[in-house]
C-alpha cells in the first residue's frame, strides 16, 4: 500500500480522529479523505492523469496536505514551490518542470509571482473543487512511478528536479513512522517549509501513523516564543528541525519552558549535528528523546535515523547519524575508488537501495554524474559527496562534505571542525566557516554570532587554545545573524557576498 493508500486506511479505522490543522481549519482523517477526493475530482475534469507534473504554489498549510495527497491520487507528481523565492527562480523551475497545471492557494491566486507569470494554466484551490463538483471523483492511480520532485540547487546555484519515486517515498514514510514510534497519539508540529523534503519526515510519517500534524504558518515559527507558544497551547509532543533551527531555540531565555510541555520526541536532520547543541538541549528538558537523520535529497527524506545516548553525548563523542534503513545500502569509497570495509575509516559516502532517486528530471547527463554503476557490481548507487565513518558499534558518523574539507600546509582540515570549535567559545552563540580564495591559496573565514561585545581578536585568542595553527580562521567577522536559505540553513553564499570574499 503507499503513502495514499496508507492515510486513507486511517479515515476508515478512525474517521473522527483529528488529522491536520492549521491557523485557519482542522480536518478529522474522514474530512481529509473526502477533501482530498474532492480536489482529485477537479485535476482529472481539468485534464490532469498519471505521469503528468502539477506545481504546488501552496505555502505550509492544511491546502498543501491536501493537494499533495490529490495529486497521488490522480498519479501526478507533486511540486512544491517557495511561495518566498524571487520571482525568477518560481519561473525557472516551472519552465523546467512542465506542469499540467500549477494549483495556487486562494489567498494568493493571482499573485505577481512567477506561478502567475510564467503563462501557465493556473488555478486556485478553490476554484478546482468547484470544476470537481460536477465531476466523478477518478479512480486512484494504481500504476504511478513518481511521487514528487524536490527543487534544490546543491553547489550548481541552478535549480535542479530531485525526481521521487512512490515505491521510494513510501518506503521513507513508513521507515520514518515505525522507527520513531508515531502512532494515533502523536500530536505533530510542522517546523520546516514544505518545500524542503525535510519537512516530509514529519508531516506525512505523522498522518500514515495516524496522527495529529499541527501547520502554523512558516514566518510565525521564526520568532521561538511562537515555536514554544504552538508547542504549549497544542500539546505537541513530536517536532522535527534543522540544527540551525535548535541553535535559535537554544539562544532564547524561554527554552527551559520545553521541559514542562508534553514534548518528548525531537528528531533533527538537513545538516551537521553538534554534541553541544544536543547536550544544551537535554540541560534544558531532561526527559526529551533525540534522534539523529541523515538523507540527500536524492535518497528521498531521511536514509537513517539514530537515537541519541546522553552519556556518549556528554562525553563529547561525534553525534552518528546511525545506521541504513531497511532495504538501504552504504559503501564508503576511498579517494581511488577502492570500497573501505574497515571500522574507522573516512571515505565518501555512496548510497544505494530502495529509497534512490530516479534522477534530476530533464538532467540526464547531471544524474550520471552522480548514479553511478561502477563502484559495485550490479548495484545503482547515489555518490552523495559526504565524508562519514563507521564507528565501532556499526554506527555511521557524518564528517564533513567533501568539497568542505580543505587542505592547507599538507594538512586536511574541516570546516566543520573549525565551527565547532568556534561555538564552544563562551560568548558566541553561532558560528560557522567557508572557504575563500585567499590571494590564491585556501582562506577559510569564520562568520560568528557573539554576545557581550567579543571582537574577533579575542575570538581567534580563544580558539587558538583548542586548534592548530592551520586551522584557525583567516578571517573572523561578527555578525548579528547568520542569513539562512529558503529551507532554513545557513547562507555561506550570501556570508561570502557580504564580506566581498570570493569563493574558493
Amino acid at each position: 500500500m503507499d503513502v495514499l493508500g496508507l492515510i486513507l486506511e486511517r479515515g476508515r479505522v478512525g474517521p473522527h480522529h483529528a488529522a491536520a490543522k492549521d491557523a485557519v481549519r482542522d480536518l478529522t482523517y474522514e474530512e481529509l479523505g473526502a477533501e482530498v477526493a474532492e480536489v482529485a475530482a477537479g485535476l482529472g475534469a481539468l485534464g490532469v492523469e498519471t505521469g503528468d507534473r502539477v506545481a504546488l504554489y501552496i505555502p505550509n498549510s492544511v491546502d498543501f496536505l491536501v493537494a499533495a495527497l490529490a495529486c497521488l491520487w490522480v498519479g501526478a507528481a507533486f511540486v512544491p514551490l517557495a511561495t518566498t523565492d524571487p520571482e525568477s527562480r518560481t519561473t525557472a523551475i516551472i519552465e523546467n518542470c512542465d506542469p499540467t497545471l500549477v494549483l495556487s492557494a486562494d489567498h494568493l491566486d493571482g499573485s505577481a509571482n512567477g506561478a502567475a507569470a510564467s503563462g501557465r494554466r493556473r488555478r486556485s484551490m478553490s476554484e478546482v473543487v468547484a470544476i470537481g463538483a460536477g465531476s466523478a471523483i477518478p479512480t486512484r492511480a494504481e500504476q504511478q512511478r513518481n511521487a514528487y520532485a524536490i527543487y534544490t540547487s546543491g553547489t550548481t546555484g541552478t535549480p535542479k528536479g530531485v525526481l521521487i519515486g512512490s515505491s521510494a517515498f513510501t518506503a521513507a514514510v513508513l521507515t520514518t513512522q515505525r522507527l520513531l514510534g508515531l502512532s494515533p497519539s502523536t500530536r505533530a508540529l510542522c517546523v520546516s517549509p514544505f518545500h524542503f523534503d525535510g519537512s516530509f519526515g514529519t508531516l506525512f510519517p505523522t498522518v500514515v501513523g495516524g496522527g495529529l500534524v499541527v501547520i502554523p504558518p512558516r514566518e510565525s515559527l521564526l520568532f521561538p516564543q511562537r515555536f514554544f507558544q504552538s508547542v504549549a497551547n497544542e500539546s505537541i509532543n513530536f517536532t522535527g528541525c534543522s540544527p540551525t533551527y535548535l541553535r535559535l531555540l537554544l539562544a532564547s531565555p524561554r527554552v527551559s519552558r520545553l521541559a514542562d510541555t508534553p514534548l518528548a520526541l525531537i528528531a533533527l536532520g538537513g545538516e551537521a549535528c553538534s554534541a553541544a547543541d544536543v547536550d544544551a538541549l537535554w540541560r534544558a528538558t531532561p526527559r526529551l528523546r533525540v534522534f539523529n537523520r541523515y538523507g540527500p535529497t536524492e535518497t528521498t527524506i531521511a536514509v537513517t535515523h539514530c537515537e541519541l545516548d546522553r552519556q556518549a553525548v556528554a562525553a563529547g563523542r561525534p553525534v552518528p547519524i546511525g545506521r541504513p534503513h531497511p532495504g538501504v545500502t552504504f559503501y564508503l569509497v576511498d579517494e581511488e575508488g577502492a570500497v573501505i570495509d574497515a571500522a574507522g575509516v573516512v571515505g565518501e559516502l555512496y548510497i544505494g537501495g530502495v529509497q534512490l532517486m530516479e534522477g534530476y528530471w530533464r538532467e540526464p547527463a547531471l544524474t550520471d554524474e552522480v548514479i553511478r554503476t561502477d563502484v559495485v557490481a550490479g548495484e545503482r548507487l547515489y555518490r552523495s559527496g559526504d565524508l562519514v565513518y563507521r564507528d565501532d558499534v556499526g554506527n555511521y558518523v557524518y564528517v564533513d562534505r567533501a568539497n568542505q574539507v580543505i587542505k592547507r600546509s599538507g594538512v586536511r582540515i574541516s570546516l566543520v571542525e573549525v565551527a565547532e570549535a568556534l561555538r564552544n567559545i563562551a560568548g558566541i552563540s553561532a558560528a560557522t566557516c567557508v572557504a575563500f580564495d585567499n590571494e590564491g591559496q585556501t582562506g577559510i573565514a569564520a562568520f560568528v554570532v557573539a554576545i557581550d561585545g567579543l571582537e574577533p581578536r579575542e575570538i581567534r585568542r580563544a580558539a587558538s587554545e583548542h586548534l592548530p595553527s592551520t586551522m584557525l580562521p583567516d578571517l573572523i567577522k561578527t555578525v548579528e545573524v547568520l542569513p539562512l536559505t529558503s529551507v532554513g540553513k545557513v547562507d555561506d553564499r550570501r556570508l561570502l557576498q557580504m564580506a566581498d570574499l570570493a569563493p574558493r
